[in-house]
């Protein structure tokens, strides 16, 4: 028969060894069965060479079954250093140990941010998943774990004294179990649980050491797993923060700028590369100093300043002149930059464009100086239309008395003047008591109160003005040559009128319309220089707070009956 093909030739080595013992054996049997046996000592040998053939066949299945594990616990400890995907990692060694243990189930169990321990992974012998109803362990085994600190090995939980009596065991029918911690730098963070509800004796001093020492490679693994997720997550939260502050960054209005110490910009945004006409690539990393607009204003002046008082520079206003865009207003707020230690790193500039602001500004100005502040207050754009409503107002007309003689003997540019002098006196008196100026009408001037905000005592108000009025008057003539002395006629009346938007979309104004605004007109071209004619109606309303003589009565265009007037004399 060719050696080759025997079949010990294909055995394991202590299979081999084992059959030479059964063959010794044989051979002593055989000898001492013959009429002429062998002396006893040479059939004392055989039984010895047979029994130490026995031993050295289990040395060497136990030294070839340690070889094994160790490839085994080699090998597992290269998966779970392989790859920082715990989850995946973990199945392959689990079932590993369900192998090479023969347990029926193998579970790991972590602790979670409270310190509850709860089932990770959860295998079985045909390297499947358990699910909730499989994964019923035994909770005693584990607590002790968790308490000692130490592996549990247990060959028959129904018959060892530690776990007879729990339910666990009973109930599940619990036979061989092994059980080891997790630790990390002798802080316990899990189990590493197996075990066999058929046979008893299966787990063996070999199978504890084997998974402590697993156990030890995975605990490390797993805390570096655990690291990395929080580093990874930690990256994540940090790219997301980036990514907000950068959206952030790039959507303030506003332009900002940082420097570093040594005045090199190290970031800006949109706003800010607009308001100085260069694009990003052209500041980042330049000095401001190299910058043309910001070189232009000193800025690196302001900077120094900064970085030596370590103080705020707010409301720094400048003005520069750039070609191709003309006269700017630029504001700029230049703050310490700070680091966690709050150490000054450089300095933080937040510019703002105000070219346009103050050029509405500027026409805002001059817009007052033609309509009521209080009216434009109360213009809304997107609501505006025509029309009016009815309403009781206090309408004041005053004019210059002697100012169309004045005009034929004097230059138009010097009789400007004085007209802007006596107007100006009498806007300030009227504005003073929070009239609203309808209109200049030549040397006249037009007024109303109680609009367009209420006024509870507009009449006295208007009053009030036209006496203000004639003091300011008085006051102009004395600054004045003989020949530029002039003053107002005024008349006052108390009635409804029409208030609103008269005109068109395209031009429209904000004014009164109404018979009680004619009849004050009508009073203030019967009025004397420096005389103030008031209705009957405004006289009941204040009857008491002003002093008044009765005038003689004004026969009015377009009237049938003289109309009842009293001259205002001052107040009470």
């Amino acid at each position: 028969m060719d050696p080759k093909s025997t079949p010990s030739t294909t055995l394991p080595l202590d299979r081999q060894i084992l059959r030479l013992s059964q063959l010794t054996d044989q051979i002593r049997l055989g000898l001492q069965a013959e009429t002429n046996p062998c002396s006893e000592d040479a059939l004392e040998n055989l039984a010895q060479l047979a029994g130490s053939l026995t031993r050295i066949s289990r040395q060497i299945a136990r030294q070839e079954e340690e070889r094994d594990n160790l490839l085994a616990l080699a090998g597992i400890s290269q998966i779970v250093n392989s790859s920082l995907q715990l989850d995946d990692v973990l199945r392959i060694v689990m079932d590993t140990i369900v192998r090479l243990t023969g347990a029926e189930r193998g579970f790991l169990m972590l602790k979670d941010r409270q310190g509850k321990l709860a089932i990770h992974i959860a295998r079985n012998w045909e390297q499947e998943t358990l699910d909730a109803s499989e994964s019923a362990i035994s909770r005693s085994v584990v607590n002790r774990v968790i308490d000692e600190g130490q592996p549990v090995l247990t060959t028959n939980a129904q018959q060892d004294p530690r776990f007879d009596s729990q339910e666990s065991v009973i109930t599940l029918n619990l036979r061989s179990i092994l059980c080891v911690p997790l630790k990390v730098k002798d802080d316990l963070i899990g189990v590493i649980y197996a075990d066999n509800r058929i046979r008893t004796g299966l787990f063996t001093e070999t199978e504890r050491n084997l998974l402590a020492a697993f156990a030890n490679q995975a605990a490390v693994a797993i805390d570096n797993a655990r690291l990395f997720e929080s580093i990874r997550h930690t990256l994540a939260e940090v790219r997301e923060i980036k990514n907000l502050m950068d959206n952030v960054f790039a959507s303030i209005a506003s332009g900002v700028i940082t420097t570093d110490l040594a005045d090199r910009i190290t970031l800006s945004n949109g706003a800010a590369e607009a308001i100085l006409g260069q694009s990003r690539s052209d500041l980042i990393g330049r000095k401001v100093g190299e910058v043309p607009l910001l070189s232009d204003l000193h800025l690196p002046r302001h900077l120094a300043r900064v970085r030596q008082s370590n103080q705020q520079i707010v409301g720094l206003e400048l003005s520069p002149e750039v070609p191709g865009r003309g006269s700017l207003t630029l504001s700029f707020n230049l703050s310490p930059l700070k680091d966690a230690e709050v150490t000054t790193q450089g300095v933080a500039i937040v510019m703002e464009d105000l070219t346009e602001t103050r050029r509405l500004e500027g026409q805002r100005r001059l817009f007052e100086r033609m309509v009521s502040p209080a009216v434009i207050d109360q213009l809304n754009p997107s609501e505006l239309q025509l029309g009016g409503k009815r309403t009781q107002i206090t309408t004041l007309f005053a004019d210059m008395r002697g100012f169309t003689s004045l005009s034929e003997r004097h230059a138009p540019e010097e009789l400007v003047s004085v007209l802007n002098r006596y107007l100006g006196a009498a806007t300030e008196a009227i504005l003073g008591e929070g009239g609203t100026i309808d209109k200049f009408l030549g040397d006249a001037i037009m007024a109303f109160f109680n609009a367009p905000i209420p006024q509870k005592d507009h009449t006295l108000r208007a009053l009030r003005a036209a006496l203000s009025m004639r003091a300011a008057v008085s006051a102009v003539q004395k600054e004045l040559p003989p020949q530029f002395r002039l003053s107002f006629g005024t008349g006052i009346h108390f009635g409804e009128a029409v208030l609103g938007l008269i005109g068109t979309q395209k031009r429209m104004e904000y004014t009164v319309i109404g018979d009680s605004v004619n009849i004050a007109k009508r009073l203030q071209e019967n009025a004397n220089p420096g005389q103030i004619l008031i209705s009957v109606q405004v006289y009941e309303q204040v009857r008491n707070q002003v002093q008044t003589q009765q005038a003689t009565p004004v026969v009015a265009k377009g009237k049938s009956e003289p109309i009842p007037v009293y001259e205002l004399l001052g107040l009470q």
